[in-house]
């Protein structure tokens, strides 16, 4: 039998996410003397921000920096406290009772906690232009994970198009590994930096200020930087060969490309949560439905349930650590642990208060321009289905008022991703259509599964649990 089969049905921490949030979680827990279960789809921990943290192929430090190797500390701390961790596991469905329906190596399975402690982190902001469907355009977080795990760097003409700290980390990255960059297509919108200002004080007492300009100005001292873009689109014979760009109202100019990467920042990852039924709301900071958290312990509106690290709302990786610390030693308390057994984190609210007063200028400067995020006319917006902006613009003009009738309508958020790739856009897009915001909108009604399983796997869930309800009964 494999370690899938053996797993324990009960457990008193489970953690959905191996990410900074989450692997701080799970330590804490676990060194309370907690049962503690991490779950994470992908091979090994670290999420995407430190992805491949104890496999990467990439062994020069400088190239990732020293903000990545801080993942791998975390990650053996983790690993030391006896927190068990089970890679490759797809968690699909969560229920206000803490039923948990995991899936791994094609097979899945039903657990129970006694706390569950969401950590499922940040995924990045759709970024729906003209031709970004067609082979040769990725997102800059898709290039970061292929180095991470890879050590591999895109070749030939290679253009970074959009906005945010992320794409600055990635160009410094694929430039220490060997890489080149033709241009960065800066698509900052100038007409934030002024709101941004009023923040400016709480990000120059930030760690943030000097390392982001230090990075940049490497940068900039080795890549063509075209700032002001107002307008993107792609273009090419089956494949990615031209990018067009205007910056402000002059005419559209063309570049010669093989690899564009899109960049326009991370928004929380809240696809489970949602389908649990935990509440959420509209974040005009942050642009995206955010979770309602009840405390600073990340308590949501479903019992026993907290949220931890950028899926509470994006904030970095230093405050998701923080984040993680705090929501373990909450479910700890909560689930009896002698208060002498905990370690002293007084600290934690302290820095993590530090790292979200500096987020906020991040959030303001790097605010996305509406015309990125609300695309027009035949540009595709729901990638599964080939849904375009003016299909669904079309189906508001006849009384679709909602995602949920678009979706009926359209098959709009139904393919495999299950609406994480458009569902921003498409709220955003029927806010603008009928004049109303994004908040009276509303997003998609999320059920289980929420990633994409085969019947296979769930026809294999009552023998497994009958083998494992035998197992522990002998």
């Amino acid at each position: 039998m494999s370690a899938f089969d053996q797993m324990a049905l009960t457990w008193d921490v489970v953690v959905i996410g191996a990410g900074p949030a989450g692997l701080a979680a799970a330590t804490l827990t676990a060194n309370a003397g907690l049962s503690t279960l991490v779950l994470d789809e992908n091979a090994g921990v670290g999420g995407q921000i430190w992805r491949a943290i104890t496999t990467t192929p990439v062994l020069s430090r400088p190239v990732l920096g020293a903000d990545y190797w801080k993942g791998r500390e975390v990650a053996l701390a983790c690993v030391a406290s006896g927190a068990v961790h089970m890679a490759g596991a797809t968690v699909w469905s969560l229920s206000s009772a803490r039923e948990i329906a995991v899936s791994c190596g094609g097979r899945s399975r039903l657990l129970t906690a006694r706390r569950v402690i969401l950590a499922t982190g940040a995924m990045e902001r759709p970024f729906p232009i003209p031709g970004w469907t067609l082979p040769g355009v990725m997102t800059i977080g898709g290039a970061q994970t292929v180095l991470k795990a890879s050590g591999l760097v895109p070749t030939g003409r290679v253009v970074l198009a959009g906005s945010g700290p992320l794409l600055w980390l990635y160009a410094d990255q694929l430039l220490r590994a060997g890489g080149a960059i033709q241009a960065i297509l800066d698509t900052t919108d100038r007409t934030a930096r002024a709101a941004a200002l009023r923040h400016g004080w709480a990000f120059a007492r930030s760690p943030y200020l000097a390392k982001g300009l230090t990075l940049m100005a490497r940068v900039h001292r080795k890549v063509r930087v075209i700032d002001g873009v107002t307008a993107l689109a792609v273009e090419g014979p089956g494949k990615v060969d031209q990018v067009i760009y205007r910056r402000g109202s002059a005419h559209g100019e063309r570049m010669l490309v093989d690899t564009l990467l899109l960049h326009q920042g991370v928004v929380p990852n809240v696809n489970l949560a949602m389908a649990a039924g935990i509440a959420h709301r509209w974040d005009e900071q942050q642009l995206c439905f955010v979770p309602c958290l009840s405390d600073a312990d990340g308590s949501t509106s479903r019992d026993g349930i907290a949220i931890a690290g950028d899926s509470a709302g994006i904030a970095g990786a230093e405050a998701a650590v923080e984040r993680g610390r705090i929501a373990g030693q909450a479910a700890a308390r909560a689930l009896g642990v002698d208060p002498s057994r905990l370690p002293d984190i007084s600290s934690a609210r302290r820095h993590l208060h530090r790292y979200e007063r500096a987020r906020a200028f991040l959030d303001a400067f790097y605010r996305p321009a509406s015309t990125f995020r609300i695309p027009q006319g035949d540009t595709i917006v729901c990638r599964c289905e080939e849904v375009t902006a003016q299909n669904i613009v079309d189906a508001v003009a006849i009384g679709c008022h909602g995602p949920n009738q678009v979706k009926s309508f359209l098959r709009c958020g139904m393919g495999p991703c299950q609406g994480r790739m458009c569902s921003l856009t498409v709220t955003e897009v029927i806010a603008q259509a009928r004049g109303l915001t994004p908040a009276e909108i509303g997003t998609f009604r999320l059920r289980p599964p929420v990633k994409p399983i085969t019947v296979a796997e769930l026809a294999a869930i009552s023998a497994l649990q009958d083998n494992a309800t035998a197992a522990n009964r002998n």
